[in-house]
């Protein structure tokens, strides 16, 4: 019984803090792409530029997250390739395919927000 109380307490915090900081980030996180086509096209002040560098940016960080969970099954695959040998493109390939396209796509990712700043500080001159 005593037991109940403190994990439902820190379950109720849980769910609030996460709603709370969901509804904070959606605005900019959950863009269609004509939005953000929209936005590009649209953008003129300071305040644009760091809304899609933000955006950016968190795509970058979503992509590094996927790169690193997939770096993880790329080493537990590679430490058993010999069970799968015969397939093509094995399954160390295949992570390993996945691995450097998240990679590829966080370094996009970068690139576009470090522009979108650099464009920010421009507009503030």
């Amino acid at each position: 019984m005593k037991f109940k109380l403190p994990v439902a307490c820190a379950l109720l915090a849980f769910a609030t803090t996460s709603a709370f900081l969901w509804s904070e980030s959606a605005n900019t996180q959950n863009l269609s792409s004509t939005d953000l086509k929209h936005m590009v096209q649209s953008a003129r002040t300071s305040e644009d530029y760091l809304t899609l560098a933000s955006y950016y940016r968190w795509r970058q960080q979503e992509f590094e997250q996927q790169a690193q969970s997939e770096k993880v099954e790329l080493d537990r695959r590679s430490m058993n390739s010999y069970l799968a040998a015969a397939k093509y493109p094995n399954p160390v390939q295949s992570s390993r395919n996945r691995y450097d396209y998240f990679t590829y796509e966080a370094q996009k990712m970068s690139a576009q927000a470090a522009r979108y700043e650099s464009l920010s500080a421009r507009a503030d001159h």
